[in-house]
Order: C-alpha cells, then sequence, then structure tokens
C-alpha cells in the first residue's frame, strides 16, 4: 500500500482565487507557468504542511486534475488493478477520512488472511 499528494494546479493563487487566510499567513504564489514552477511549489507545500509521504507533481497542462476531476483537492484509493475505489466529494469539506478507512479495509486484508 502506497499514500501520494498529486500536486495539481493551485487552487489559490495571488493571480487567481487568493483567499484572505492565505494573505494572513503569508501563503501567497502566482500561479505557475511552468512545471519546474509547479514542482517547486509542490515541495514548498511538502515542506509547510510537513506532509510525510511522497508528492507527485501534474504536468503544467494539469492532465491529472482533468483525467480525476482533483481540483480544489479530493481524496482517492485506486485499487490494484487501477480502478478508482474511492473518490471523495471536493475538498476539504467534502472530505470524509472514514470512507477512505473503509475502502482500505475493504481492499487490504489484514495479516493473516488470504495472504496479507
Amino acid at each position: 500500500m502506497a499514500f501520494f499528494l498529486v500536486y495539481i494546479q493551485e487552487a489559490h493563487s495571488s493571480d487567481g482565487w487568493q483567499t484572505a487566510s492565505n494573505e494572513k499567513e503569508h501563503i501567497i504564489f502566482k500561479d505557475p507557468e511552468s512545471y519546474d514552477e509547479r514542482a517547486a511549489l509542490a515541495g514548498t507545500c511538502s515542506i509547510t504542511l510537513a506532509i510525510e509521504f511522497p508528492a507527485l507533481v501534474d504536468t503544467i497542462e494539469n492532465t491529472a486534475e482533468r483525467a480525476y476531476t482533483g481540483w480544489p483537492d479530493r481524496l482517492y484509493v485506486i485499487d490494484r488493478d487501477g480502478r478508482i475505489a474511492f473518490k471523495s466529494d471536493a475538498g476539504p469539506f467534502g472530505f470524509k477520512p472514514e470512507s477512505v478507512a473503509d475502502t482500505l479495509e475493504r481492499l487490504v486484508p489484514p495479516p493473516g488472511v488470504d495472504g496479507g
């Protein structure tokens, strides 16, 4: 089992939909114009938020976001066959971590059961 953050288009860029809370916390970033800029911003996000699992970075053309409708953010569980086993409503208000846990419990047998 692996967990990843997929960093997609910036939701609250200073040249887009900047929020007052981001301004108050000095989280002010322009929407990246290149993949390298997006990758650097993803690294800043991971470090600042102390995210302890790997971050993958979407293309500047937003390929993953368009394929998975990830904006502004979502939770997904992808099964071993690459199928979507769970997709949350748009976050953060649509996040229901218990649904992720339920899906993982269904997909991953406990140790000693079915080779788990």
